[in-house]
């Protein structure tokens, strides 16, 4: 599953693989729709299908599209594993505020910046600008595309300072209709609960889900 052969493989590595395959089938799935890194995954189960004779075999869709990294330094994608790498849509105003301000976000750099790419892919897409407000004396930016910001952040005109808040502002009014339904519909409450019930580590109840949609 994207490893060489060569590679020594733990139990679950191995086991991993075959539980994402087996939920396509348990979830009766007809088109399953993954991003390139679960391709693999995706021609398991149309092989296994050929395997066991069966001719509906489910339908490929791999997104194509680049992957939010991780907030932290080297993250290459977001780790669900990892609840501080990324922004889930159960997270409240506070904990999005802390993980953003938290983030791997140096000066001047472009390149492998994650704030930044939470602005290109989500913020940009979503309003068609980026507000950043800063001290009365330097006034506000109203950006609206990539490469003036880029311009302003690779000169120091632009400071992770004023990146941040202004992110963790965006991200939560996106968020802010999600919480909005599960607080005020009886039947969404008890079902996030509940998931929120199912997750563990070390028998520490958690407080996150993975926020990921079953197509």
């Amino acid at each position: 599953m994207g490893r060489s052969e060569k590679d020594a493989l733990t139990a679950a590595q191995i086991i991993y693989p075959l539980m994402q395959c087996a939920d396509i089938f348990f979830l009766k799935v007809d088109i399953c729709q993954m991003g390139m890194d679960q391709r693999k995954v995706n021609v398991l189960a149309r092989e296994y299908c050929e395997a066991i004779g069966r001719n509906n075999r489910p339908i490929i869709l791999s997104h194509l599209t680049d992957m939010l990294p991780g907030f932290k330094e080297g993250q290459q994608k977001m780790s669900k594993s990892d609840p501080s790498s990324a922004i889930f849509m159960e997270d409240d105003e506070t904990q999005v505020n802390s993980k953003i301000g938290e983030a791997f976000c140096p000066p001047n750099i472009i390149e492998g910046n994650p704030c930044l790419e939470y602005i290109k892919y989500i913020i940009f897409p979503w309003f068609g600008s980026f507000e950043v407000l800063r001290e009365e004396a330097t006034g506000g930016s109203n950006y609206n595309g990539m490469e003036e910001l880029v311009a302003d952040y690779g000169s120091g005109a632009l400071h992770p300072a004023h990146v941040k808040p202004a992110l963790a502002k965006a991200i939560n009014q996106i968020l802010q209709p999600v919480r909005d339904h599960f607080n005020s519909n009886s039947d969404a409450k008890v079902l996030l609960n509940t998931i929120k019930g199912y997750i563990a580590t070390n028998g520490t109840q958690v407080e996150r889900t993975t926020g990921e949609p079953r197509t």
